[in-house]
């Protein structure tokens, strides 16, 4: 019960509502002592005097001290709750009504004692003989007058009317009934505050409850915190704290199952794609080293060149790999210089004319006559272009074509890749910009591509603040565009 925040805030309550009744009772028993004090000594406040008065103390402007012991002997048996000393004007105790082994003290502090006969608040507490630790309310004048003060008569209330003011007041039912309404007051109180408590601390127990049984489903299953009413309170600041944590962290674990799914895909196609050309290298390189006494000179060249051919496809099948780890990674950041954006797509149809016409496609650049001046980072477009125009040349089959094109528009220019190839199926084009994804129409089944180019390209693209994009025809053809801001553009086109 003390573990949970109910039963903590509850056992405060209780030690709260137990210190209020406490301190109210002291209190309370502390002002009624002041206040039967006060009233004693208010009754008693001439008693001095008329002791003086009546027992005729004073003979001929003197204190009789026959009087004054006779008087001693008298209020002894008569009354004895109350203690006659005769004072000197220094506060000396010269005689006195108790019983001589009960003084314990030789004289009385007159502080009081002027306080007293110059008309203080009451109640004063003065010295009592008796004891050096207790005061007690007292009575006193001085003698033999006012005008003409040698001491002073200092009569102690030893209590029995305050013990009796004390009982009646114990036993009158105003006390009564002022401690069982003191009592039900911090009964209903303790109750409604523990009932309050409880319901403040409900929805925190329902967040409690959310949380535990998402902790519980591993993070799989949230329910939502759904507050109560239009309050914005700590508590529903934390439930809507809660809920957005609980997606991100539901979003994060599914990033990283799909990354593991990545991670196992990657690990299958990768085995599968290098095995290929790992095997082809070393059943040449074996067989050149096994048979390279019987095998003539063109023999010999063929499987070099196997071979070579083979490592080639496997570096660049590690390199778009290894490219793309750090793309993923944003490890790569381009690096933006001004070029001429057709001069870059004349180089490019230089560098792939003869691969072209080895398949016997013709290459076409479709660009303005001026070049329009771009800021990018010309070694990633190029790989950009590269790739895009590698999947065109793929893709197309002999007597087709492939177009590098650029067209301008206003504060931009748009780089686009087309051909006349098998195209890509209606079902098949959201996928092309997947890992891996090779579709059903490609024109060669030879294995020499991981199915990333179009991947590193996107990335490429979207490094730059743009998007690749791809329309296509089934056997009619593809094209991949994207765009760049220009610097300076200008109009006019020619065809190579």
């Amino acid at each position: 019960m003390l573990k949970t925040l109910y039963g903590k805030l509850a056992l405060a309550l209780v030690v709260l509502f137990g210190a209020i009744g406490l301190s109210y009772g002291l209190i309370s028993h502390a002002l009624t002592q002041r206040y039967l004090q006060e009233a004693q000594q208010s009754f008693n406040r001439d008693l001095a005097h008329n002791l003086v008065a009546d027992q005729r103390l004073i003979a001929g402007g003197q204190l009789d001290p026959k009087a004054l012991k006779a008087t001693f002997e008298r209020y002894m048996t008569i009354n004895p709750s109350i203690e006659i000393y005769w004072l000197d004007s220094d506060g000396a105790i010269l005689a006195y009504s108790a019983e001589p082994a009960a003084v314990k003290r030789q004289r009385v502090a007159l502080a009081p004692i002027r306080a007293f006969l110059a008309g203080a608040p009451l109640p004063i507490l003065g010295d009592d003989p008796r004891g050096h630790d207790v005061r007690k309310s007292f009575s006193v004048t001085p003698i033999p007058s006012a005008e003409q003060p040698e001491g002073y008569l200092y009569v102690v209330l030893r209590g029995q009317m305050y013990e009796s003011f004390e009982r009646l007041y114990q036993d009158s039912l105003l006390a009564r009934l002022s401690a069982w309404v003191l009592a039900g007051s911090l009964g209903f109180g303790l109750l409604a505050g523990l009932l309050l408590f409880r319901l403040l601390t409900r929805r925190l127990r329902r967040l409690a409850a959310r949380i535990d049984e998402f902790q519980r489903s591993g993070f799989t299953r949230h329910a939502p915190y759904v507050g109560r009413g239009v309050r914005s309170d700590e508590i529903e600041q934390l439930g809507a704290h809660f809920d957005r944590m609980a997606e991100r962290l539901q979003a994060l674990i599914e990033s990283l199952r799909e990354r593991d799914a990545l991670r196992r895909e990657l690990v299958n196609h990768v085995s599968h794609d290098l095995r290929t050309p790992l095997a082809a290298l070393h059943g040449y390189l074996e067989t050149l080293q096994l048979k390279a006494e019987s095998l003539s000179a063109a023999e010999q060249r063929a499987y070099l060149d196997a071979a070579l051919r083979h490592s080639r496809r496997l570096g660049r099948l590690v390199g778009d790999l290894f490219d793309l780890a750090r793309f993923d990674a944003h490890a790569i950041q381009p690096r933006r210089e001004r070029f001429s954006a057709a001069e870059l797509l004349q180089d490019i149809a230089h560098k792939y004319q003869l691969t072209a016409r080895e398949r016997g496609v013709r290459l076409e650049v479709r660009a303005p006559a001026a070049a329009a001046l771009v800021e990018a980072d010309i070694g990633m477009i190029e790989r950009l272009l590269d790739n895009l125009i590698l999947n065109a040349l793929y893709h197309t089959p002999a007597d087709g074509c492939v177009a590098l094109e650029l067209g301008e528009w206003e504060g931009g220019v748009t780089f686009a890749v087309s051909d006349t190839g098998c195209g890509i199926a209606p079902e098949e084009l959201p996928f092309v910009f997947e890992r891996f994804f090779r579709g059903s129409s490609r024109a060669k089944q030879d294995g020499n591509h991981l199915g990333l180019g179009l991947v590193i390209a996107k990335r490429i693209a979207e490094l730059h603040g743009g998007e690749l994009h791809v329309d296509s025809k089934l056997n009619r053809g593809t094209r991949f565009r994207f765009d760049l801001p220009v610097l300076v553009a200008r109009q006019g086109f020619e065809t190579t």
